[in-house]
């Protein structure tokens, strides 16, 4: 059987990788358009991902050079997230060991 703590952990990960993915995908079609944020609905859900997605973004924009336009911060914070799952699962299966 799982572990529940891992089920847990890989859980939050995953979810807040989501979270990440329509960040980006609002921040594009905010900047392209094809959204407007004076829509109430649409300014509800882009404040809501800017809060949850900025505390972790904004020390990674910190240290990344600037890229022009682009920003791979969420590429950096995913790949981190998911190299921070694989260490967990990697030390929990090796104590068992």
């Amino acid at each position: 059987m799982e572990n529940p703590f891992l089920w847990l952990v890989d859980t939050i990960i995953t979810l807040y990788i989501y979270i990440l993915i329509a960040m980006a995908i609002l921040s594009w079609l905010i900047a392209f358009n094809v959204v407007n944020t004076r829509n109430p609905i649409v300014a509800a859900v882009a404040d809501f991902l800017y809060r949850v997605t900025e505390p972790a973004l904004r020390p990674i924009r910190a240290l990344l050079p600037s890229l022009g336009g682009i920003d791979i911060s969420p590429i950096v914070l995913i790949i981190g997230l998911l190299f921070l799952e694989r260490i967990i699962f990697w030390l929990y299966y090796r104590v068992l060991a």
